[in-house]
């Protein structure tokens, strides 16, 4: 943990907040020599809860309108996708690492059948929230299944399915330090090293990107969601 800077006199220096004597919460020097660390951090977290969430998606959407269509594969659909979510992270990353190796992609495989279970759930739910009545009365105008589901039916569901992505993407970014079991959890390996060493700043600052991150994430959504329905804001 304790580092030594170069004075200007030639006399070797510590940090005045972390150091061999000193473990302060908050270390504006730490934030400073440590920068680069802590932004390759983060951009490796973004990374891998990133590209998690939209295989999650790729692989949620499907199976919410087969689940949808075949009310009988419905519970088996559910059921599954529910079944992962209960195993742990402790043990689900290191059952993909015979097959995916020491990667970051044994951790996005491992977020994204996570998120599956809150993602085709909100699909669903959003699609079986469309009134029927609509549905009926596009028929009856003429529109075919395809242009059913993405004219109607999909802006319909749109807010119940945003609602499930924030959650699972707030859920995703906290999870993506458990990779660090796998030497990829983004800020999950600065917290990491921070408690093992009882490095208090560098914990502290790997929290709080890890939360603002979250956040960020969520706002963005947000917006995606605002600008996907302008009908909503019309109303408003």
């Amino acid at each position: 943990m304790s580092v030594t800077l170069p004075a200007a006199d030639g006399i070797s220096i510590q940090p005045s907040c972390y150091s061999r004597l000193t473990n302060h919460w908050i270390c504006a020097d730490y934030l400073h020599d440590r920068y680069q660390d802590l932004l390759s951090a983060l951009v490796q977290h973004l990374q891998i809860a990133g590209v998690a969430i939209a295989l999650s998606v790729v692989l949620a959407f499907p199976l919410a309108l087969v689940a949808r269509r075949l009310p009988r594969l419905q519970g088996a659909i559910l059921g599954t996708s529910t079944a992962i979510y209960t195993i742990p992270s402790l043990a689900l990353f290191p059952l993909l690492v015979p097959f995916t190796g020491i990667t970051p992609t044994t951790v996005v495989i491992g977020l994204a059948l996570y998120a599956l279970t809150i993602l085709v759930r909100s699909m669903l739910s959003g699609l079986a929230g469309v009134p029927e009545e609509v549905r009926e009365s596009a028929t009856g105008l003429g529109y075919g299944a395809g242009r059913l589901l993405f004219r109607i039916e999909l802006p319909l569901a749109l807010p119940v399915m945003m609602a499930g992505l924030r959650v699972a993407t707030v859920s995703t970014v906290a999870l993506t330090t458990v990779g660090t079991l796998v030497s990829y959890g983004g800020l999950g390996n600065l917290i990491e090293d921070g408690v093992q060493n009882n490095f208090k700043a560098e914990l502290l600052a790997a929290s709080v990107l890890c939360v603002v991150l979250a956040f960020a994430l969520d706002a963005l959504i947000v917006g995606l969601q605002w600008l996907l329905t302008p009908w909503a804001r019309r109303g408003a």
